[in-house]
């Protein structure tokens, strides 16, 4: 595994085109999911973790290979159970016979994209293991610290906390995920289509070819960090993060990170888009799927079912939308 020198600047326009490229790909083996695909690739682009939450069954697992494979990332899984532990994933100093000497053994997080799969199956010691891993690409074991690969990205899967032998995770693990991402059932029409290919062997499973490479993905990002935002979107994210605080069903809000990542994820969409610049709907759309994993509902709403993800769509309508001088200029 190598990590990329010095890659080539790329424009907004080559790495929306790029990137739009990937997504058509993995769209061959992930069926029915273009949302959910694009806010992978916009963590891809921004350069965040990805928590995927949803029930057993609705392709969490395939999605990240898909990724890794069209992105040209080296790949590993870890599979949470309840006796995994921190070295497991780390890593851990063994003894060498052969020379006498204590060597260190790389864990599955040196790596270009690490799958934490079920990572709500395991206890709390055990998830923060990964804490450190993610917020400064690095891991600390026996007094020493490693860096981790560039570009380094963990796409985790969690099922809901109400299916059995799950934990909660931890709010400061929370939000280190730039965002959280649902997958949500096929379409019966989907799902017909799928279920009529296996029966009839019609349609092998999709060979995804590989279409970027871990260099693509650093230009990619640089790209991101020149897109333009203007001060009144930067003050619309931090209303949006305000309201969070304030919000009379919500007992903890958004910390000063949710509104970092809000941005960047705006700036990835701009550049997606092929623009190098955030108009107010990047700010708006990403919202949702930026904060909403960030704040804890008060315990009387949830007898009544009420999600984090419906108290944020409500935060949204309310707070009112910049017009910028740039608007007009979104590609329709």
């Amino acid at each position: 595994m190598t990590s990329p020198t010095t890659p080539q600047p790329r424009t907004p326009e080559q790495v929306g085109e790029q990137a739009g490229a990937v997504l058509r790909e993995i769209g061959r083996a992930v069926v029915g999911k273009p949302d959910a695909l694009e806010l992978v690739m916009l963590g891809v682009l921004a350069g965040g973790h990805v928590l995927v939450e949803d029930l057993p069954g609705l392709g969490k697992t395939l999605l990240a290979r898909s990724f890794a494979t069209t992105l040209g990332l080296d790949f590993r899984r870890i599979q949470f159970t309840p006796d995994l532990l921190p070295s497991d994933v780390t890593g851990a100093p063994l003894y060498d016979q052969r020379s006498g000497e204590m060597v260190f053994r790389p864990g599955p997080v040196f790596t270009h994209l690490l799958l934490a799969d079920e990572i709500n199956r395991t206890p709390p010691k055990t998830q923060a293991a990964l804490l450190e891993a993610m917020a400064e690409s690095q891991v600390t074991v026996d007094g020493e610290t490693r860096r981790l690969a560039d570009p380094f990205l963990v796409i985790a899967t969690a099922n809901p906390v109400e299916y059995e032998g799950t934990y909660s995770l931890p709010e400061a693990q929370l939000d280190r995920f730039q965002l959280r991402v649902r997958m949500g059932y096929l379409s019966a029409r989907e799902e017909l289509s799928m279920l009529r290919a296996r029966v009839d062997r019609a349609a092998p499973e999709a060979v995804l070819e590989p279409l970027a490479s871990p260099q693509d993905v650093v230009a990619w990002r640089r790209t991101v960090e020149g897109v333009e935002i203007d001060d009144d979107l930067l003050e619309y994210a931090v209303a949006l993060v305000g309201a969070t605080r304030e919000h009379a069903q919500i007992s903890i809000g958004a910390s000063p990170r949710g509104g970092l990542a809000l941005v960047q994820l705006a700036r990835a969409r701009a550049v997606l888009s092929g623009r190098d610049y955030v108009v107010p709907e990047d700010v708006k759309a990403l919202a949702v799927p930026a904060l909403a994993h960030r704040v804890s509902l008060r315990p009387e709403l949830w007898v009544r079912e009420v999600s984090t993800d419906d108290v944020l769509r409500e935060i949204v309508d309310r707070v009112d939308t910049p017009s910028t001088r740039r608007t007009a200029a979104v590609p329709s």
